[in-house]
């Protein structure tokens, strides 16, 4: 019995020495690239690099675009994650399928499947010119290229927020009549604000850092449409020290987004607890 004892102690501490030497190899490969990034550079050379114009221009077109598609997404997603959470019909699970799929597609053939829609001969294309609008290879089209990529993240958020709302609440509403348009901004997006929020920071972190739809539908030209993650690339083939820079600025907004995922929404649903506990 002892033996058999020693023997299940010696597994139990072989496998918690396996566990750990797999977490820390991971830790190291996750951890170690954004460590020697950051090493890599002076803070005063950062600063300095920062206020050249080329870097200050793609930081602001980086920042209005990005922007642009998270409230382009927010507006047009709302009703879509309202749907999803709170209504079953036919074509539903094809709908998920369809607003996921970007996750998965790989950016370039997203590129390219705006440009055969939104393009001079795309399916939409020739509507878009006869109402004066192009896309392609201008700011707007990186606006929509990014909304494009970035849609799925705050809709998965949005309708999953949505989902976790206690169905009291909105029968409350249905029995005071209020509209569905009523309820969901009254109701549903002050108790699914945490998700909400998180859906939305998300989904601008991942229009910041779009690359391959942008460049194969808006191209990468100074000004117009060359975000932050196009300067990157552009920079690694003549200047090293701008491409570090850009790349530590991108970590540090997406560092911040993170923390503020994990920090904001959950300060923001005891807020909004103690809130209703007062009303009662």
């Amino acid at each position: 019995m002892a033996s058999a004892e020693g023997r299940g102690e010696l597994g139990a501490w072989l496998a918690r020495v396996a566990g750990a030497l797999l977490a820390g190899g991971l830790m190291v490969l996750l951890g170690l690239p954004l460590v020697s990034l950051v090493l890599r550079i002076d803070p005063g050379v950062l600063a300095d690099r920062v206020r050249e114009p080329l870097i200050l221009q793609a930081l602001r077109l980086s920042l209005v675009t990005s922007l642009s598609a998270t409230a382009v997404v927010v507006a047009s997603g709302l009703p879509v994650a309202y749907l999803l959470a709170t209504r079953e019909f036919r074509g539903k699970r094809v709908l998920e399928t369809l607003i996921d799929l970007p996750m998965v597609l790989p950016p370039t053939v997203a590129g390219v499947a705006l440009l055969t829609a939104f393009g001079r001969n795309g399916l939409a294309g020739h509507a878009l010119s006869g109402a004066g609008i192009t896309l392609p290879f201008t700011t707007l089209g990186v606006v929509v290229a990014q909304a494009f990529v970035a849609a799925p993240f705050f809709v998965g958020a949005a309708r999953a927020g949505f989902q976790e709302v206690d169905r009291k609440y909105l029968d409350a509403a249905a029995t005071l009549r209020a509209s569905p348009f009523h309820a969901l901004a009254t109701v549903l997006v002050p108790l699914a604000a945490p998700a909400l929020l998180a859906g939305a920071a998300t989904s601008w972190a991942r229009a910041l850092g779009e690359f391959g739809a942008t460049i194969t539908f808006a191209g990468n030209m100074p000004g117009v449409t060359q975000t932050m993650p196009l300067a990157v690339y552009l920079a690694l083939q003549s200047d090293l020290d701008a491409a570090i820079a850009l790349s530590v600025l991108l970590l540090l907004f997406s560092l911040t987004v993170l923390l503020s995922i994990r920090l904001g929404p959950w300060r923001l649903a005891a807020v909004l607890a103690r809130a209703r506990r007062a009303s009662r």
